[in-house]
């Protein structure tokens, strides 16, 4: 893959980033910076959403990024049963590859289908011992997710862990980023250069992607290749 260069003017909404990582945020507007660069990166995903439980058995729904998402996690809550639900209470990850026929939710997944999605992703990422959550991400299409995305969402639920101060989830953020080629070393390369531990450098790129409104794979890309390029200017004057 060829990088591409940044836009000229993101350089500066780089340094404002930055230095934007050293005052708090609230945590709506993060997490809504994540769901909307998971559903940026994360080939076949269409929307995301976050769902939440509480120590008193509740659960809820956080940033999902369009109104049928929010629709479709709460149908899961009134049913006890699909992906989301299950992923916050139960298994790590689950994936459903074809809602209208698959056999484990038999009335959550044609009422899905009805509301438009084909296949559904779900990570589960927890504060021990009681509180846990999911990253919901959904298709249109059924088989519309690829089952090997799946170093790169939990890489995403690892960080709305981070954002709500929980404990990341089971992948670590090192395994996760070293699974994703341009995105992992665009990270080292920002560690390096603002001096940032691994999940502050992902965050960066994350509201680098959303201030800039530029894709957060274009970022890695540009960040990657600025640093090739600079390389091989250098050796061009050695």
């Amino acid at each position: 893959m060829e990088a591409r260069a940044l836009p000229a003017d993101l350089a500066t909404v780089m340094t404002q980033v930055a230095a934007s990582l050293q005052l708090p945020m609230e945590l709506d507007d993060t997490l809504r910076l994540i769901v909307d660069s998971a559903v940026d990166t994360i080939p076949g995903v269409d929307e995301a959403s976050v769902s939440v439980t509480t120590r008193d058995g509740r659960i809820n729904t956080r940033a999902p990024t369009d109104p049928l998402v929010l629709r479709a996690d709460m149908l899961q809550y009134d049913l006890g049963e699909g992906p989301c639900l299950q992923a916050a209470l139960e298994a790590p990850v689950l994936h459903s590859t074809d809602l209208a026929s698959d056999e484990r939710w038999p009335r959550y997944g044609p009422a899905a289908v009805k509301l438009g999605f084909g296949s559904q992703l779900a990570f589960q990422f927890r504060a021990e011992p009681h509180v846990r959550g999911a990253l919901n991400l959904y298709s249109m299409r059924p088989y519309g997710i690829d089952p090997e995305v799946g170093q790169l969402g939990a890489l995403f639920a690892g960080q709305v862990a981070l954002a709500m101060g929980w404990a990341r989830h089971d992948e670590t953020m090192h395994q996760a980023l070293a699974s994703r080629n341009v995105i992992g070393q665009a990270v080292g390369i920002v560690m390096e250069r603002y001096r940032l531990d691994p999940d502050r450098a992902f965050a960066f790129l994350v509201r680098t992607s959303q201030t800039g409104n530029v894709k957060l794979r274009l970022v890695a890309e540009g960040i990657v290749g600025g640093v090739t390029d600079q390389a091989t200017t250098d050796l061009a004057h050695s």
